[in-house]
């Protein structure tokens, strides 16, 4: 059974989370509070603390993953973080889980965090995609569209059959 990582799971997150879950994959989810977390829970998803701005929070739930969600498209705070973490701090990730199981990593191009560092988070994905020979998928879908949750979770699991 794989499993996936879905960094940021927010309201979007939980909804993929148990879409992934109906298709039979287990699914962890990061909050950076004990709020998030609950509400992860709550609806059968495995919470875990962590925090994109410390990508080594993320890369510690990495031991048993397939597949790694950056659901961020939408992430909140200020522009130098938002950019951080759609750029050196996703990159630095991106270098490091070449050393663990995972063999997917599906990056959110959409959102209001904007195009520059959205932008910057597709380049940097498809940079390590090229080097590291790591699937990669660019969730696309705008969050209001409908069917938004089964298609991401199609994307999902494609780059384990890919």
């Amino acid at each position: 059974m794989a499993r996936a990582l879905i960094v940021g799971c927010g309201c979007r997150g939980r909804e993929l989370g148990s879409e992934l879950a109906g298709l039979g994959w287990q699914v962890r989810g990061t909050s950076r509070n004990a709020h998030g977390l609950k509400a992860i829970e709550a609806v059968g998803i495995e919470p875990a603390e962590a925090d994109p701005n410390r990508p080594g929070s993320v890369l510690d739930l990495c031991g048993d993953i397939a597949v790694v969600v950056w659901l961020l498209g939408s992430s909140g705070g200020e522009a130098d973080q938002i950019a951080a973490i759609h750029g050196p701090r996703l990159e630095r990730l991106l270098e490091k889980l070449v050393d663990t199981p995972v063999r997917g990593f599906a990056y959110e191009v959409t959102g209001s965090a904007g195009g520059d560092p959205l932008d910057s988070g597709r380049r940097i994905v498809e940079r390590a995609g090229g080097t590291w020979h790591i699937p990669t998928a660019f969730l696309e879908m705008g969050r209001d569209q409908p069917g938004w949750a089964v298609q991401t979770a199609g994307s999902v699991a494609a780059l384990m059959t890919g």
